[in-house]
């Protein structure tokens, strides 16, 4: 299956907003679970894995951030809000960068926290105008992740930090490309994955430092069963979004993804020497 254009993810983000806000809440990325039996919500969830992130960076006071991928803005909201800091979200998805602003204004912080329309591919910002980049689980999307990442150390300032969520290759006892061929098998070229090794080499090319990394496979998988869950329950509402064919397919999906060991999840950072 080819790999869907920039263009097209907008437009599906745009079409299947409303639907995404019911599955997804007010993030619309994975839930990081300490007990995945306990009684953490997808919404809590999903906000410690915003928390968690934003924790290995340090941010400081006055940071200029900028965030690939922005979704409705929340996280972004969410972290200049905790740490007094400066966001620019950016988002293919016209609907998303809409609503994100939206959400600023009424947090009262659309004099610190903007939201634009842009490609992560061709960043329309110069150069070293950042001090944070931030992408949570928005690479997977990229026709090239790498060439982002070297748009992401190309706009960072000297000193300045790259945080990353992202699916990742966990690989077994089949061997690398098996897992990752199967992976692509279940997911249908929606989620493409690497392994934390081929992204530490990949940071450095780009010319940044790798530093702080984490496997957190086992604490954010309940996402897809829980995704799996609530998608069914909006079946209702899914079908005036899309046919019943295809909602059961993403349906299956989700809940292969849950039972797919070679599908992980990983948080990353690195610096911009300087």
């Amino acid at each position: 299956m080819t790999k869907p254009t920039p263009n097209e993810i907008g437009q599906g983000y745009d079409a299947f907003a409303d639907l995404l806000d019911q599955l997804w809440g007010e993030n619309l990325h994975h839930g990081y679970w300490d007990d995945p039996s306990g009684g953490t919500t997808l919404e809590e969830a999903t906000t410690k894995l915003t928390d968690k992130l934003a924790g290995m960076l340090s941010l400081r006071a006055g940071d200029q951030l900028l965030d690939i991928g922005c979704g409705n803005g929340e996280p972004a909201i969410r972290m200049a809000t905790a740490n007094d800091i400066m966001v620019t979200g950016i988002s293919i998805s016209e609907k998303q960068v809409e609503r994100a602003n939206d959400r600023a204004f009424k947090a009262e912080l659309d004099d610190k926290v903007v939201f634009e329309y842009a490609d992560a591919m061709d960043l329309p910002f110069p150069d070293e105008s950042f001090d944070v980049v931030w992408a949570l689980e928005s690479l997977h999307h990229m026709p090239d992740r790498w060439h982002v990442i070297r748009q992401a150390a190309r706009v960072l300032r000297p000193g300045g930090r790259l945080a990353i969520g992202d699916f990742l290759l966990v690989p077994g006892p089949a061997g690398p490309e098996a897992d990752a061929a199967r992976v692509r098998e279940v997911g249908k070229g929606v989620v493409a994955v690497v392994s934390l090794d081929e992204y530490l080499d990949h940071l450095r090319e780009a010319g940044l430092e790798p530093a702080a990394t984490e496997d957190v496979s086992r604490y954010t998988r309940p996402s897809w069963a829980k995704a799996a869950e609530r998608f069914e329950a909006l079946r209702e509402q899914a079908l005036q979004h899309i046919e019943a064919a295809q909602f059961d397919v993403t349906l299956g999906r989700f809940r292969a993804f849950s039972e797919e060991p070679s599908l992980g999840y990983g948080l990353l950072t690195a610096r911009k020497p300087g």
